[in-house]
């Protein structure tokens, strides 16, 4: 073997690791249900962050049959959005061990934001969202839908 073919053959290594890593990180990419079943989160990609929105809800509409806005956020000019494609996970980055970091989830219900990370483990996904460090907070775990 040449010192050309030996180059060749480490980039090309290389490069198959950097496919895996990819397609690894990008395992998260679809749909999930929380806890109660009742809202659906579709996770997506943008750039090389992981973002997620509110995709489907089983009660859709309020008790004046109209779609449900985001009425408990602090901000008034957001509170008449809809909350279906309300994007709830935000700027997340994989750390390379099925961990998500560095990303914040909004709570519609309460209208506040937390820090977050997310632990991928197989068809569930653990949610921790807490303030300040991760000790102070809450761990949900979303189911994968098929």
């Amino acid at each position: 073997m040449n010192k050309k073919s030996g180059l060749v053959l480490l980039f090309l290594t290389v490069l198959s690791f950097t496919a895996v890593a990819q397609q690894k990180a990008d395992a998260v990419l679809g749909s999930w249900a929380n806890p109660s079943a009742e809202d659906h989160i579709l996770i997506y990609k943008k750039g090389n962050k992981y973002f997620g929105k509110l995709d489907w809800i089983k009660f859709p509409n309020d008790e004046n049959g109209k779609p449900k806005t985001d009425k408990k956020n602090p901000d008034d000019a957001l509170k008449s959005r809809p909350e279906l494609g309300l994007e709830l996970l935000k700027d997340f980055v994989f750390d390379g061990d099925d961990m998500y970091v560095d990303g914040n989830i909004y709570d519609p219900k309460n209208g506040k934001t937390y820090s977050c990370k997310m632990t991928l483990d197989g068809t569930k996904l653990k949610i921790r969202g807490y303030i300040g460090i991760s000790l102070i907070g809450r761990t949900e775990v979303w189911t994968r839908i098929k």
